[in-house]
């Protein structure tokens, strides 16, 4: 009965800023920080980290494609194998060198966007993710999405995963999430966002937008940080979680 809970911060850029990551650091457990390629920059990343640091809560990089613009969310046709795990090498050390500045070590990676959603489907591009990981360190875990690619990557390879769900987003039969442009792909009621949840991680499934169920492990579920009324709706999952027993709180799942 003990979940992690877990956000996607740190994705403002010089002034302009995305998402409340004070509040949200109030609610969560775990924060996933942009690293400069999707969203971000070395100040963002640093101070995020900090706060992280002052309030308890986890951190990991939260490597994208290298499209500002898009917000890492467009899939960038023709990328090669070793561009990934360049790209993602390259940004996962970054948050590294940031996290020991502050003397609060990140414990683990999860991939953004476009990237994410192409590496769930695409075993090749997630075996290139893990080994990049595992080139910066290898002790790092993978925060995954059970049932997909990069579940399958992380064990083929030996890197410790984290089992994620989403709150906010519904999934296609693939297990992969629905595409943000089909209707009602994000969630923005809580009270359905907490059934959603509470369903998932008591018995251990994921149901698609067609019905189709997988049992899956699952070690944490994700609020994005830039979805309109984000942290009210972590709280409130939060809040339905403990009700019910469970306790939230970061860390690797247990052996």
């Amino acid at each position: 009965m003990r979940i992690d809970l877990n956000s996607d911060l740190g994705e403002g850029f010089g002034p302009w800023a995305m998402g409340d990551d004070a509040a949200m650091l109030d609610v969560v457990s775990t924060a996933n920080i942009a690293c400069g390629f999707h969203a971000g920059d070395p100040d963002i990343m640093r101070g995020t980290v900090r706060l992280a640091k002052e309030k308890s809560v986890a951190v990991g990089a939260h490597p994208g494609y290298r499209d500002l613009i898009g917000f890492g969310r467009r899939r960038l046709p023709g990328i090669s194998i070793s561009e990934v795990e360049t790209l993602v090498a390259y940004q996962v050390g970054a948050l590294a060198a940031v996290s020991a500045l502050e003397g609060h070590p990140m414990t683990h990676v999860k991939t953004h966007g476009a990237l994410g959603n192409v590496c769930a489907d695409d075993d090749a591009m997630a075996l290139a993710v893990v080994r990049a990981i595992k080139a910066v360190d290898p002790k790092l875990a993978f925060m995954v999405m059970p049932g997909t690619a990069t579940a399958r990557a992380a064990e083929n390879l030996g890197l410790t995963a984290i089992n994620e769900i989403y709150a906010d987003r519904t999934y296609a039969d693939t297990f992969n999430l629905t595409p943000r442009s089909e209707p009602g792909s994000v969630i923005h009621d809580p009270k359905m966002l907490v059934k959603r949840v509470m369903a998932m991680v008591s018995e251990g499934r994921i149901i698609s937008t067609s019905g189709k169920t997988l049992s899956v492990p699952i070690d944490s579920v994700c609020v994005h940080g830039d979805t309109p009324g984000a942290v009210e709706m972590a709280k409130t999952l939060r809040m339905g979680l403990e009700k019910a027993g469970w306790t939230i709180g970061s860390g690797l799942p247990k052996a």
